[in-house]
């Protein structure tokens, strides 16, 4: 996998942390769950309407644009800006996801189901395996509360992802040349899903999530490199051993089924001591900031007592 370098933003480019708060107050109180549609790019057209949360960052946001425009759906095509320009045909609605395996209730659950859960703003930090970082306020609420449920029996001990499969609909999924074996899958373990800071996001800046960020609902782990947030999930599994990884299957070298964010353990091809904020320091700035362990989140670190922090990559 390269490393990619991503664009110097002017950081006058940033929305101030105030405008923003204002324009989220402003939707909230707006159309709220407004009736599902369709967007021209194909997002879920909806205001959402979520309560602060306890989660945020005196740190400030990225711009709408770059977080909408400079990302990895390899689902879409490879390049960072693939998904924003090839995600057009998705169409995220009608949506369910089945949730199974090893629960007492097993249940299929459509998207309008799922924006009636109490939502929750977010402010989360999100570290790229490949160095670079984002502050991305997304709208979402814990996993945990849709494990509950459907009652996790004891002997589940993962968590395994599903994301949809649409060639049709999807141009990285077609041709002879297929960057991941599809569908794309992840895990989690069971803790981890439940942990509080894990959530299933359906919606960021205010708004319902675009097609290239995930829509209609997607994982967000914060402590994790962000490939293990999972997007488009159509299958949520509780399962008993370690589920397969779609980048741990590619490359196990380089891609751990934990993932964390380790300055201290370099990717085999580049450090992690350091990242580039995308929109900090200015245009042709080459600044980098420390990487924070666990990305700043050590609420987590209770998790991982006793295991080799070097084997958790």
């Amino acid at each position: 996998m390269p490393v990619y370098h991503p664009p110097r933003i002017p950081s006058s480019e940033i929305t101030p942390r105030g405008v923003y708060l204002s324009r989220r107050n402003f939707l909230g109180t707006a159309a709220g769950l407004a009736a599902v549609g369709l967007t021209g790019h194909g997002a879920l057209a909806a205001p959402l309407t979520a309560k602060p949360g306890a989660y945020k960052l005196d740190e400030p946001l990225t711009p709408l644009d770059a977080v909408t425009s400079y990302n990895n759906f390899y689902e879409f095509g490879t390049g960072k800006s693939d998904p924003k320009e090839n995600a057009g045909k998705f169409k995220p609605t009608p949506w369910t996801i089945r949730v199974d395996g090893l629960v007492g209730k097993p249940q299929e659950f459509n998207i309008e189901d799922l924006l009636k859960y109490p939502l929750e703003d977010r402010t989360y930090r999100m570290r790229c395996v490949e160095g670079w970082s984002m502050v991305i306020p997304w709208i979402g609420f814990p996993l945990s509360a849709l494990l509950d449920k459907v009652e996790p029996l004891g002997s589940a001990k993962f968590v395994s992802f599903e994301t949809v499969v649409r060639p049709e609909e999807m141009s990285g999924q077609t041709g002879l040349f297929q960057a991941l074996d599809w569908p794309y899958v992840e895990g989690l373990r069971l803790d981890e899903a439940r942990h509080p800071l894990t959530i299933l996001a359906v919606g960021l800046y205010g708004e319902t999530l675009p097609n290239q960020n995930g829509a209609p609902i997607r994982l967000v782990v914060p402590w994790k490199y962000g490939f293990k947030g999972i997007k488009s999930i159509v299958r949520i599994s509780l399962v008993e051993k370690q589920p397969e990884t779609t980048w741990k299957n590619s490359n196990a070298r380089e891609y751990g089924f934990y993932s964390n964010v380790n300055p201290k353990v370099d990717h085999p091809r580049w450090s992690q001591a350091t990242e580039q904020r995308i929109g900090e320091g200015g245009f042709f700035s080459t600044q980098r900031r420390p990487t924070l362990m666990y990305n700043g989140y050590d609420e987590v670190a209770s998790l991982y007592t006793g295991m080799d922090l070097k084997a958790n990559y």
